[in-house]
């Protein structure tokens, strides 16, 4: 039988390794990222402003399995697939606003002395509340700008995300 002290003590004991493991739980835990759409449009905005020509970006957040960012552009991109590098993984897009002309899949093609297209692949009429999946690799372009379009961009790499919880 333990002593009135004892238990006393046992019970401190107890309630101080209940707290440390509260507090050390709440640290290793991410805090939740809030970013207000006012806050990204205006800054996306401003920074469409600043460089008309050029695809522009807001992040709202990033960790080693993901990336997400606002994207504007005024103007047609590239070609690119995303199998390696910084921007390696699948991509989802969401159409905030505007309107654009998307191929996905094809084969790129690098003319010299030109900007890089897609031969082949699948066009993609894309308007707001439009959602778009890219799995890692695929050839996307954004072809046409019918009007300035804004999406948010969440790009995740399944294999980063596996790697971080070995």
């Amino acid at each position: 039988m333990i002593g009135p002290v004892k238990a006393e003590q046992l019970m401190k004991f107890f309630l101080v390794l209940f707290a440390i493991a509260i507090v050390a739980s709440a640290q290793t835990a991410p805090p939740a990222t809030y970013k207000s759409g006012a806050d990204l449009m205006s800054s996306i905005r401003e920074k469409s402003k600043a460089a008309p020509t050029e695809q522009t970006s807001t992040p709202v957040g990033k960790d080693d399995g993901y990336q997400i960012n606002v994207v504007h552009r005024n103007t047609p991109g590239v070609a690119m697939a995303h199998l390696t590098g910084a921007a390696k993984g699948t991509e989802v897009h969401y159409i905030i606003e505007g309107e654009a002309t998307v191929i996905t899949g094809g084969t790129i093609v690098r003319p010299a002395n030109s900007p890089t297209t897609i031969e082949g692949g699948v066009v993609h009429h894309l308007v707001k509340g439009d959602v778009l999946l890219i799995p890692a690799g695929t050839p996307h372009w954004y072809k046409e700008i019918i009007s300035p379009v804004t999406y948010l961009e969440t790009r995740f790499d399944v294999s980063a995300s596996k790697d971080t919880k070995k």
